[in-house]
């Protein structure tokens, strides 16, 4: 039987192999976006598959083609466990955003890890590399504990797509469902709480996208002839936008599910800590209203992401003839997405400004999750974190989407899903400067080798 402390004997003696096996990974510029090499994410995915043949799976590399062409290379691997061992699916990704600014970095090149402290910068270092190099090492380090064997039949899959909103994703659970199959499964792509405070994800917001655009001319004018009678589109699009708050900056469409608490067992947010890891600018009040993880996680959120205006250098006396601007409306859990999309088109085509014309696209568009943590699984979760951490495991609800595990959650339904963190507030995940606090991610492989042999029955309290 394995203990506590064997596993984080071992994951302590061979952690110096896990950071450099995250290096590589780092090492490889796996960036999915289109416009980017596609050969560095087939390379990421095979030098992936080896990391987890050297743990004892057999791994693949395959691709499904989605609704808009051929899927990036995705990794599939297995390893059987004694027979009627319960069944875990592992997921990671191992495609990483573009690097941003690169001048906004302090290392020359982001795909050259740098550890500085605690902490190791480099981009995809905690988004998802963290993810696939605990899923690899958990697995390796348990097997040797455990007399060579795992204690219950494994599955890791590792997109390589979620940086762009997994488009084949469906298709290739649909093409490998039944070796997808699971009782449990466990997305290794989540944050913690703090360092130090580990957190199961038990809610995420959805996602509704949307490109707005309003036409008041059907061609530009000069702005000191015409102005005056004629509202610009640019400022009737401002004039629109305003209408989605209210003075206290609640969300303000109709028909929007909001939950004025967050889930049970969530713990205490502090205005000044909050404002501290979002680096609000002293002076700028706080929007909305109510308990404050209740407005990050389980109320509406709505952001204007983009908008088309002439830029300053280019800039003459026009009256802009037509405006568009991209709105990305977070939903929460409970709430469908289409009748979001409806409810928001609604709001916006009752409050058309000076009677300009309306027209909305929509674009993405994900569900919520709402996942309980009061399920086997889940206790065996929240004491494998508190186990390897050495502090009381919490549950987090996430303000941020990931379509993708409600499609899971209805592919599986009979699974219990598990959410689990990499990332802290010090991560800048998608952000300059990218970094994952190795100390955590020490705790976290320790955390997942005692969940698996929790859940296989090797464990020994």
């Amino acid at each position: 039987m394995i203990t506590a402390q064997a596993a984080r004997t071992a994951v302590r003696a061979s952690f110096e192999r896990v950071v450099a096996d995250l290096t590589d990974l780092v090492a490889i510029p796996s960036v999915s976006a289109t416009g980017h090499d596609p050969t560095q994410v087939s390379r990421s995915a095979e030098h992936v598959a080896a990391l987890l043949r050297d743990a004892g799976l057999q791994a693949r590399v395959s691709s499904v083609a989605g609704p808009g062409g051929p899927g990036r290379p995705a990794v599939l691997a297995h390893r059987q466990g004694p027979a009627g061992a319960p069944r875990v699916l592992l997921y990671a990704h191992h495609d990483v955003q573009p690097v941003g600014d690169p001048g906004k970095w302090r290392q020359a090149d982001p795909f050259t890890a740098e550890r500085r402290g605690e902490r190791l910068y480099g981009r995809g270092a905690a988004d998802d590399g963290a993810g696939v190099i605990t899923h690899a090492h958990a697995l390796r380090l348990l097997a040797e504990l455990n007399d060579g064997e795992l204690p219950c039949s494994v599955t890791v899959f590792i997109e390589g797509e979620e940086e762009v909103g997994s488009p084949s994703f469906e298709n290739f659970l649909g093409a490998y469902r039944e070796q997808l199959d699971a009782d449990v499964i466990v997305v290794a792509d989540s944050s913690n709480w703090r360092v130090g405070v580990p957190a199961l994800t038990t809610s995420l917001r959805g996602v509704v996208q949307v490109d707005v655009r309003l036409d008041v001319l059907d061609h530009a004018l000069h702005s000191g002839q015409y102005g005056g009678p004629v509202i610009d589109a640019v400022t009737a699009m401002c004039r629109l936008i305003a209408t989605l708050h209210d003075d206290r900056g609640d969300v303000a469409v109709e028909g929007l599910i909001s939950h004025p608490l967050a889930a049970p067992g969530s713990p205490e947010y502090s205005e000044s800590d909050f404002r501290a890891d979002a680096g609000v600018l002293d002076g700028v009040a706080l929007a909305g209203t109510g308990d404050l993880t209740a407005r990050l996680w389980t109320k509406p959120a709505l952001a204007v992401i983009g908008m088309d205006v002439t830029a300053l250098p280019v800039a003459g006396n026009v009256l802009a003839p037509s405006c568009t601007a991209r709105l990305s409306l977070r939903i929460a859990p409970g709430q469908d997405p289409a009748a979001a999309l409806a409810a928001l088109e609604a709001h916006l085509r009752a409050h058309i400004p000076f009677g300009a014309v309306l027209t909305v696209s929509s674009g993405e568009m994900g569900p919520a999750f709402d996942g309980a943590a009061d399920t086997p699984a889940g206790r065996a979760a929240h004491w494998a974190l508190t186990e390897a951490f050495g502090t009381e495991a919490v549950n987090i609800g996430q303000g941020g989407s990931i379509p993708f595990i409600a499609t899971l959650k209805e592919t599986f339904p009979e699974a219990q899903v598990l959410v689990t963190g990499i990332e802290d507030p010090d991560t800048r995940a998608h952000s300059e400067d990218e970094s994952m606090h190795l100390g955590d991610l020490e705790r976290i492989v320790t955390a997942e080798i005692l969940l698996l042999a929790r859940l296989g029955g090797a464990v020994a309290d």
